[in-house]
């Protein structure tokens, strides 16, 4: 539930030259290894970089890269270095508003705004911003996420309505009411249209455009009879169906002037999911090594750091049953306001900045809590795509799931949160139930594709939009768009439990 699909602006691609002569230096395990954020041994220089980049010295860390490629252009961290150039191009592009341009852009959503206001705001900690090379920049969507986090600055719109407002699944409907009492689960025949289309000229004439396009996969009891209904080119790569994060790949020439387009149309089944969680029935849970990944950390994103282990310890207190501590972590990230983000890749420890950054989206609440159930013992795993509704509301979207013995595997989506109820089972029916309106791509974060990328990625914790690139480096979102219908084709029939 977050990210523009693309940023039409600021276009400044890697040079070719900073991807060609690296392409064995840039292999699949070594992508993944700096998706996750990590480094080789022997990474002062990198570390380096990485102070001046987070001081904000984007020039002085530019140069300090230039001189280290230049005077050892196979230095053993280089494809470490290039991506940290390529991270301070992608901070530049998400913070594109100047002090000066702040106002005028808040005064779209609150017309009477003045600068004592930006004042006010500011000293709240709720314009998100950063110094590069001395000069204070905004992000993009502040005046956005300003209306989302303040309670106050929302009122003084003019009948602006938040995300979540637009979203039918976010307050108690009546589906939710149809999964909890039903006697099968409901389930929702979906069918997805899928477009692609790199701008023209992005490319040069004639190189061939690689594209990985999210795929669904195929999860007895949550997603089956995934169906491939037509692909375009007619040649393509479908990767394995347990693949973590699959994708349907494709390979096309460029053509001088013309765009070029990918499209995949396909239908699956998505498939509510609710369980009755009898507190007392709750069991410790065992520690196999089919459960140890669920409860380790795995940098950068998920690790327990004392600011966490401070956090962990004052939403949990003195609570020991499993359960509890599980509702008591969802309850606590629940009530982050949600916010529109930065791009992932740009985010060092997306965990960790979701729990002091005063809003967080989907994504980030949802790493912030698997991070806070792992350190609590209990096993937690990411889970993303889209979410749809019974109307006409759609977005990219993730959420986890979480292992409650004797349970098993349990959904978990913290962005929809607790529904306002009396009644507990509807309270918390997102601590354990799933909507059917779900399409799953990933079933964990930043694993690798099949066939896997020659490139940085763009998204380097998700995949629900689509990756691209050419012989000569990564085409950001900047350089392409898609579209993404959908349509419910049938609505399986429920037959409410006799009690």
């Amino acid at each position: 539930m977050r990210k523009t699909p693309s940023i039409k602006t600021c276009r400044e691609n890697l040079p070719a030259t900073s991807c060609r002569p690296l392409k064995k230096i840039l292999s699949a395990a070594l992508v993944s290894a700096m998706a996750l954020g990590g480094c080789g041994q022997g990474e002062d220089s990198v570390a380096r970089v990485q102070q001046l980049a987070d001081k904000g010295l984007y020039s002085e860390a530019r140069q300090e890269i230039r001189n280290m490629l230049e005077t050892d252009p196979t230095h053993s961290e280089a494809a470490y270095l290039l991506f940290e150039k390529e991270r301070m191009r992608r901070i530049e592009m998400d913070f594109q508003l100047s002090e000066e341009e702040l106002l005028p852009s808040i005064q779209r959503y609150i017309p009477d705004a003045t600068a004592e206001d930006i004042l006010a705001w500011d000293q709240q900690g709720l314009l998100e911003s950063r110094v590069i090379d001395g000069e204070r920049r905004f992000f993009n969507k502040t005046a956005y996420n300003l209306v989302h986090i303040s309670d106050a600055a929302a009122r003084r719109t003019d009948n602006y309505q938040r995300f979540t407002g637009k979203a039918p699944l976010y307050a108690l409907h009546p589906h939710h009411r149809e999964v909890i009492t039903a006697e099968t689960p409901p389930r929702n025949r979906i069918r997805i249209d899928y477009t692609l289309s790199v701008d023209p000229d992005a490319v040069p004439a004639g190189e061939i455009v690689r594209a990985w396009i999210p795929f669904p996969q195929e999860i007895t009891g949550k997603q089956e009879n995934v169906e491939l209904i037509s692909a375009a080119p007619t040649q393509f790569q479908l990767a394995p169906g347990d693949q973590a994060q699959r994708t349907v790949y494709f390979e096309k020439p460029a053509r001088a002037g013309e765009p070029t387009t990918f499209q995949v149309s396909y239908r699956y089944e998505s498939i509510a999911r609710h369980t009755a969680i009898d507190p007392q029935q709750v069991e410790p849970v065992e520690f196999t090594p089919a459960l140890q990944p669920y409860l380790s950390e795995r940098a950068p994103h998920v690790v327990f750091t004392p600011e966490l282990r401070t956090l962990s310890a004052r939403i949990v207190g003195e609570e020991t049953h499993p359960y509890r501590i599980a509702q008591k972590l969802f309850a606590h990230v629940d009530q982050i306001p949600w916010a529109g983000a930065r791009e992932y890749s740009t985010i060092r420890n997306i965990s960790q900045y979701a729990a002091h950054a005063g809003h967080a989206d989907c994504g980030q609440q949802t790493l912030l809590l698997i991070t806070l159930m792992r350190m609590n013992g209990i096993p937690a795993r990411w889970q993303s795509g889209w979410e749809f509704s019974p109307e006409s509301f759609d977005t990219m979207h993730d959420w986890g799931e979480f292992y409650l013995a004797p349970y098993g595997w349990l959904p978990m989506d913290v962005t929809h949160g607790k529904l306002g109820s009396t009644d507990e089972t509807e309270t918390w029916f997102y601590l354990g139930g799933l909507d059917a309106y779900r399409l799953i791509f990933n079933t964990d974060y930043s694993r690798p594709f099949s066939p896997e990328k020659e490139h940085f990625r763009s998204e380097t914790v998700d995949s629900q939009r689509g990756e691209v690139e050419w012989e000569g480096g990564n085409l950001y979102f900047d350089q392409w768009d898609y579209d993404m219908e959908w349509e419910i084709e049938h609505t399986e029939p429920t037959t409410v439990a006799s009690k």
